[in-house]
């Protein structure tokens, strides 16, 4: 196998099983978007639409549509700030603190899986690999004007 073919065959096999590992009978009303979402909006102190965005590289009118969804489903709940009522704040409900813990726990395994069996020393090196892969796709998005 060739490095491109096991990157393309894991890149789809990530995006399949994790949306299917999303899709049990407790959550089978959210999509991967909507997991994207409550991991970014996350377990600590809520944050504003513009962080959420920025951090999922979508403008704020992109995000409202799938906030909206995951407000009405009961996932998450925004609140005005008491300093400045213009500020809205964004946090997770206990049903959407449920669906956060659930998709963290998928991330979790597929963690220790990458690494089982590994030595320190192929552990650095691993990491040096995957991180040259992410800086590689962060300046193509760059060059390219994707954000």
């Amino acid at each position: 196998m060739t490095f491109n073919h096991i990157l393309v065959t894991l890149f789809n096999d990530i995006m399949d099983i994790e949306e299917k590992s999303i899709i049990t009978d407790t959550f089978r009303d959210i999509t991967n978007n909507d997991m994207h979402v409550i991991e970014a909006i996350g377990l600590g102190t809520p944050k504003n639409m513009s962080a959420i965005a920025k951090q999922l590289r979508v403008t704020t009118g992109t995000l409202t549509i799938s906030m909206n969804s995951l407000v009405k489903k009961g996932y998450v709940k925004r609140e005005r700030s008491e300093q400045d009522r213009r500020v809205v704040y964004i946090m997770l409900t206990a049903k959407g603190k449920l669906a956060y813990k659930h998709h963290a726990e998928f991330h979790r395994k597929m963690t220790e899986a990458l690494v089982e069996g590994l030595d320190p020393e192929e552990s650095k090196l691993l990491v040096r690999a995957l991180t040259n892969l992410k800086n590689f796709f962060e300046e193509y998005a760059k060059e390219q004007g994707m954000f």
